[in-house]
């Protein structure tokens, strides 16, 4: 089971968590979770006017043996407006525009998705339950 949580977070809200929303699925094969503008295809949904935000920005996908795949989906822009990072303990990975990392089974970490022109993130927080 792969469990999300996502926050939005302003410049003025820095440090709240209003308006948390959460998502999960089976660590079966081809299970996919999806958090961008899109409502129709996305689980977790970010404000529509967030443009650094793709209408389908991150995808989460479980391969064949039950590990979890983070991928940053390139957008209509040859250039992103946002910068993605994954968060586990000390440890901190920049995701390549276009790119995918595996997540550690059975770990808990967050991928923050940075605005690259003002002071606002989408925080998603991950545990994969083993």
């Amino acid at each position: 089971m792969l469990e999300l949580t996502m926050a939005t977070v302003s410049g003025a809200d820095a440090g709240a968590t209003a308006g948390m929303t959460m998502a999960d699925a089976p660590s079966e094969p081809g299970a996919v979770l999806r958090v961008g503008r899109d409502a129709a295809v996305c689980r977790l949904v970010t404000p529509e006017d967030w443009l650094f935000v793709s209408r389908v920005h991150l995808e989460f996908q479980c391969g064949p043996d039950g590990v979890w795949q983070l991928s940053w989906l390139r957008g209509s822009q040859a250039e992103p407006s946002a910068e993605v990072r994954l968060i586990v303990g000390e440890y901190a990975q920049t995701v390549a525009y276009g790119g995918a990392v595996q997540l550690p089974r059975g770990g808990s970490g967050e991928v923050v998705v940075q605005d690259r022109t003002g002071p606002r993130s989408v925080n998603v927080g991950f545990y994969h339950e083993a």
